[in-house]
């Protein structure tokens, strides 16, 4: 039998990690896919326990989403629509549909579900409960305003003061 390549890994093998913040927020997840740090595709082992859910209300504008539940049963929430889920269903979260996404463990053990999908850099994420957008490439997550184009650009553009204020040779 040959070594265990890098590629490979038993669930067994991977430490649990948990996030959770208050009464209904938070998941312990394995990491499967290492070996491929911030390529194209990631896939997480979800565990959730009853009454919570993972991540808040959201949308991808670049990320297509892929959900496989192992054990358990909840509901999606996607855009409007209230949906039961359990084990053996397959949810597609198709980016740039406009419609969020949520599962919440409605049941009395533990949900257990595959997260799959990319982590693209220049990832856009809206959050409509909350009226968050995430933009990864900026290290950014808030609010935005409406705003006029210019709006905060003054009379005279930044670049012909710095041009005017440069040394000339």
């Amino acid at each position: 039998m040959s070594a265990r390549r890098p590629n490979v890994v038993h669930l067994s093998e991977v430490p649990e990690q948990s996030r959770t913040f208050g009464q209904g927020w938070g998941a312990h997840f394995k990491p499967l896919t290492p070996v491929m740090g911030d390529g194209h595709l990631r896939v997480n082992w979800m565990r959730v326990p009853p009454g919570r859910t993972a991540v808040p209300f959201h949308g991808h504008r670049l990320e297509d989403e892929v959900f496989f539940v192992l054990s358990g049963s909840g509901v999606l929430r996607y855009g409007d629509d209230l949906v039961d889920v359990a084990e053996g269903d397959c949810i597609a979260c198709p980016r740039g549909s406009g419609e969020a996404h949520q599962l919440l463990n409605t049941g009395e053990q533990d949900l257990v579900y595959l997260a799959m999908g990319p982590r693209e850099p220049e990832e856009v994420c809206f959050y409509p409960d909350s009226g968050k957008v995430m933009v990864r490439g900026l290290g950014r997550v808030g609010s935005l305003e409406d705003a006029a184009y210019m709006d905060g650009e003054g009379e005279v553009p930044r670049i012909v003061e710095l041009v005017a204020g440069r040394a000339r040779p």
